[in-house]
């Protein structure tokens, strides 16, 4: 059985054990059983990078759902684990970190990402007259800073960080080398791609060596959603502020727009990555509460509004004859599925049987492959009609890849509702998928401009 060197966390696990023998009347468990089995949670999350006292916290909380005497235990101590004040950060070679120092080295990338936005201006590149290189290297201004981040805080190995520079100095060769038409489809294609290909080759380099276990994949998931919440309220804040600026300066009879536009919310938006960054790493705690509950909350919400918009196509039978506008937002819509399947699994304890979300989930899946196909005949109508080209193409192949994800997600997600099999088997189906999204983004990226002419 794993012992901690940290005497405080061996001190809360003595604290547990001695409540669950108090309360054997509620566990039919063996002690040590459960014992071992928050031992190996807890070494887990301490991996990812959390605190041992955070981690210690964690695992009760999801032993609890398996354990009644735990879960006895969890309601009486878990207020005082909640506070909201970030523990000093742990890299997973063990290296303390001090939140002083933290904060002034993500500030700084933070800036370095925000002024990468401005450096073509030198070079007489303005957003204005050459909108193509910015959207094709948006990625390229704030995705090397994070990782920069991410290198100084975990210390990954130099083959980590040899294959993500390498795949740096790949995406800005495609991404700048090839000869595109002006407002070509291959441009715009390459320019919503490049990111989904590097943010997940990131993700390889933010977990290290542990990508090929879903224990590592499943941490960048989480990572990925929780970035994605404190960007989305880091971007309402900013929004609000930049706002009541220019309109305060705007009654003193100061035009402010230009520098809100030309600068502050260009750089705002590239250095906020890197700041959400930082507050997920140093308040998982808090995040953690947020996220999960958000996915529960818009499960069933997105499941009932895709079964209303089913209804309303077949009873109108205008699934077949979907505009490219309509099609799009579909696919925005099933991308969304698809990340709440991913962030679903990640907040859930596999050891739990089925449950109505586990259900609910289920009816979400089959209303987005209904969706999906109705999609798929729609875009074959277009091809039939028009002819091939890079959007119909592109959008071809990422409906397939998300019929291929959604397909394997019916399928697992059934068998444990049904009682067939664990919720593992789901999760490594999800978890196991990821790269495809990657395979089909670098192919748009590296294919797709030469195929069609880089028009």
């Amino acid at each position: 059985m794993t012992q901690f060197t940290d005497p405080h966390v061996e001190g809360q696990i003595a604290e547990w054990r001695s409540w669950v023998e108090r309360h054997r009347s509620l566990t039919s468990t063996p002690t040590e059983q459960l014992e071992a089995n928050l031992r190996e949670r807890i070494q887990e999350l301490a991996r990812s990078g959390l605190e041992p006292e955070e981690a210690f916290a964690i695992a009760v909380r999801r032993l609890a759902q398996l354990d009644p005497a735990t879960a006895r235990f969890a309601s009486q101590h878990w207020a005082r684990w909640c506070e909201l004040s970030p523990a000093r950060p742990v890299t997973e070679q063990g290296r303390r970190v001090e939140p002083s120092r933290e904060i002034f080295v993500a500030l700084g990338l933070a800036a370095g990402a925000g002024l990468a936005v401005q450096a073509p201006r030198l070079f007489g590149l303005h957003f204005d007259t050459h909108p193509g290189f910015y959207l094709r290297n948006a990625s390229l201004f704030v995705l090397p800073f994070l990782a920069a981040y991410l290198f100084w805080k975990r210390k990954p190995t130099r083959v980590v960080r040899a294959g993500l520079a390498g795949a740096f100095l790949l995406a800005a060769v495609f991404a700048n080398l090839y000869p595109f038409h002006s407002r070509s489809d291959t441009q715009i294609l390459t320019a919503l791609h490049l990111p989904i290909a590097l943010w997940l080759v990131l993700g390889w380099a933010y977990v290290g060596g542990r990508w090929r276990g879903n224990g590592g994949r499943m941490d960048f998931v989480r990572f990925s959603g929780e970035l994605a919440i404190y960007y989305v309220l880091l971007a309402l804040g900013g929004g609000v502020l930049t706002a009541l600026t220019v309109n305060l300066f705007g009654a003193i009879g100061h035009d402010a727009r230009w520098l809100a536009e030309d600068w502050v919310i260009p750089s705002g938006a590239a250095g906020a990555v890197i700041v959400s960054c930082w507050l997920v790493e140093t308040k998982r705690q808090v995040t953690g509460h947020v996220a999960p509950l958000l996915t529960r909350v818009f499960t069933p919400l997105l499941a009932v509004f895709l079964m209303a918009l089913l209804g309303t196509m077949a009873w109108t039978w205008s699934g077949v004859t979907l505009k490219r506008e309509v099609l799009i937002l579909l696919d925005v819509l099933l991308a969304i599925v698809v990340a709440l399947l991913l962030y679903g699994a990640s907040a859930r304890e596999p050891d739990a049987p089925p449950g109505w979300f586990d259900r609910m989930q289920l009816v979400l899946v089959f209303s987005a492959l209904a969706v999906d196909f109705l999609a798929l005949v729609a875009i074959a109508n277009r091809v039939s009609e028009f002819g091939l080209s890079p959007n119909r193409v592109a959008a071809l192949g990422e409906n397939l890849v998300l019929l291929g994800h959604l397909v394997g997600g019916a399928w697992f997600g059934g068998r444990f509702v049904l009682g067939r099999d664990s919720f593992g088997a789901a999760e490594r189906w999800h978890l196991a998928y990821l790269p495809v999204y990657a395979g089909w983004a670098g192919a748009v990226v590296v294919l797709f401009p030469p195929v069609f002419g880089y028009r």
